[in-house]
């Protein structure tokens, strides 16, 4: 050591005093002062000077400090800093914070935990060892009783599941605590886990050990079965028979029991079983569905949403406290009125009387009364509605539309829309000749289409009509509803359907329903003012009925006349018939104008009432 208290300039690693030498800083001749020594803006930092300035300092070897100092770390340019770890601001909060978690109580990774159901137990090398010596040990040494589930050999390892958070902890306690006969300790770890969803049927003898126990536990008398904690049931135990009701197999094998052997049950007992989901009793409703009474009390049921899979019950008495669902509601009413909604019938909950269910109680299936025919109001509305028919679709089918010129009010106005979504291939759709021009206000959202689609004045809606397919209505299928009527207005609604008779449609018969609102004409007839049409695909049953009688129609084009018309013969059947002289004519033609066939075709027609009625109207 050289004299004035320097240091030696090789590493000396000799004791002083009974202390560490302080080790110098820097290297070779280059010594950077001391901590303590550096300029006051870095003394109460948490990181030394910059090493560019120990350059600045004497040639000469820093001094070294007192022996009982506290020993400082030598620089390391390439750190993230000279600071200490404890140095650093904020520590002291830190460290606060790791005293508390200190004090709060942990859990080992492998300590079993109570907020968990399912635990899963591991023997070490437990491959070789008896199935039925292990665990008639394990049960013989552990203080509670425990019925191990699905056991199975992974590599060297024993494994088994149990369903106890108790059992686990107690079955850990006794890990290494008693040999095997080799004299090895037998080693016992546990760790949470899910429930175990390995799928596994039950055998034919163990559905036979299943449908003992369940006969010994039901109750004729009362048609009751008590299926309370049926895991550990002693002679299922003896048996070694593994009924866990969260397995599908369990559960189903159960259902199967009961409807076969007492499909009468009135009252079922599932309570202590551990429940946690109610998925597999989603039939119980068809195996058992006189049921009234259903016990699942402490289980660990945990939404409410469970019990839907269970709804179909006519349950009068129900039994749900000791599940973990109970306490989400904010107060009894609540609760009450959420098993209602899924029970109306419900009468006692949780062994409380509840007051009687507001229902109504409709057991037999109730169907819709048949659609009725035309309301026409009076029977002059009704001459005038029918005949303004006749003649306005006379000309709609015809080849030229241009005659509704006469029909419609100088400011009508005319729209169409089908049942057919927006965005949707129009040569796709079943009604794609009339896609572009569909004003469906539910798929139309633009205004400016909107208003581009509703035809305005009489020339405007005319051209529209006349631009559409050609068509042939059957007047047999329509019904006339009259909305609204006064001196000055008449709404009525036309339902009925047609058929295209140009182009290649694949499904020709069309139904449709149509909105007229007119007003009275100079010349006695009505004007329209508003015309609203929606097209859509007939049903199966429309279709089978249109234009299924050879009953009289107006034609969809005009009839050539190749012969002058037999007036005396026309004249002659409209007097027998009682029909105006155009459909007396057309039913003659229909039968090659022989008098005594058309007047045999009318007679029949007439007898299944199948002539409209607008063949009547002179």
């Amino acid at each position: 050591m050289a004299d004035g208290g320097r240091s030696y300039i090789d590493h000396d690693d000799r004791f002083s005093g009974g202390h560490f030498m302080k080790k110098r800083k820097g290297r070779g001749p280059f010594q950077g002062k001391m901590y303590s020594e550096g300029p006051p803006k870095y003394q109460n930092r948490g990181y030394p000077p910059n090493p560019r300035s120990r350059l600045d300092d004497d040639d000469g070897d820093a001094a070294m400090s007192d022996v009982h100092d506290p020993i400082r770390p030598r620089f390391n340019p390439y750190s993230r800093g000279g600071r200490k770890r404890d140095d650093r601001p904020g520590r002291d909060r830190v460290s606060s914070h790791a005293n508390v978690s200190r004090d709060t109580p942990h859990h080992p990774r492998n300590e079993p935990r109570d907020d968990k159901s399912w635990f899963k137990v591991t023997i070490p090398h437990g491959k070789k060892y008896d199935k039925g010596w292990l665990i008639g040990l394990l049960q013989s040494a552990c203080a509670l009783p425990f019925t191990p589930v699905e056991y199975h050999c992974d590599h060297s390892r024993a494994h088994f599941f149990v369903e106890d958070s108790a059992v686990a902890k107690a079955l850990k306690q006794i890990s290494r605590t008693f040999t095997d006969r080799e004299n090895f300790k037998v080693t016992i770890l546990t760790h949470s886990c899910p429930p175990p969803s390995v799928p596994k049927s039950l055998t034919d003898e163990e559905i036979v050990h299943l449908k003992n126990c369940m006969q010994k536990r039901y109750d004729g008398a009362q048609q009751a079965l008590n299926m309370k904690s049926v895991r550990l049931d002693p002679d299922l135990v003896a048996n070694k028979v593994d009924i866990i009701p969260n397995r599908k197999s369990c559960m189903q094998a159960v259902l199967q029991i009961i409807e076969e052997n007492v499909p009468e049950l009135l009252s079922l007992d599932l309570s202590h079983n551990k429940l946690y989901k109610l998925d597999h009793l989603s039939e119980i409703h068809h195996k058992a569905p006189n049921l009234k009474i259903l016990n699942l009390s402490e289980n660990l049921l945990r939404s409410e949403k469970d019990l839907d899979k269970i709804k179909g019950l006519k349950l009068e008495m129900l039994w749900l406290d000791g599940n973990p669902l109970c306490k989400l509601f904010r107060d009894q009413t609540s609760y009450i009125s959420a098993l209602r909604e899924r029970f109306p019938k419900l009468l006692r909950l949780d062994g409380h009387d509840l007051p009687p269910p507001i229902t109504f109680d409709v057991e037999t299936p109730t169907t819709l009364p048949p659609c009725k025919g035309s309301y026409l109001a009076t029977d002059d509305i009704k001459a005038l509605v029918l005949r303004f028919l006749q003649q306005y679709y006379t000309c709609y089918d015809s080849e030229d539309r241009e005659g509704l010129l006469n029909v419609y009010h100088d400011e009508a106005c005319c729209s169409l829309s089908i049942a057919c979504g927006q965005g949707q291939n129009p040569t796709r759709s079943s009604l794609g000749e009339y896609f572009n021009n569909s004003r469906n206000l539910k798929r139309v959202r633009d205004p400016g289409r909107r208003f581009k689609l509703l035809k305005h004045k009489r020339l405007n809606v005319v051209s529209f009509l006349n631009e559409l397919p050609r068509t042939q209505h059957d007047l047999n299928s329509f019904v006339v509803d009259i909305t609204a009527q006064s001196n000055t207005l008449l709404c009525f609604v036309v339902n009925g359907v047609f058929k295209v008779v140009e182009g290649q449609s694949s499904d020709p018969v069309r139904a449709f329903t149509r909105v007229f609102i007119a007003v009275p004409g100079t010349d006695g007839g009505l004007l329209l003012v508003n015309d609203d049409q929606f097209i859509r695909n007939a049903t199966t049953e429309e279709i089978r009925k249109a234009f299924a009688t050879p009953a009289p129609t107006p034609s969809s084009s005009p009839v050539p006349v190749h012969a002058p018309v037999p007036q005396d013969m026309v004249q002659a059947f409209s007097l027998f018939s009682g029909m105006n002289a155009e459909w007396s004519q057309k039913c003659l033609q229909d039968n090659g104008w022989d008098f005594e066939q058309a007047a045999q075709i009318f007679m029949k027609l007439k007898a299944e009432g199948k002539i409209p009625e607008v063949a009547f109207i002179k």
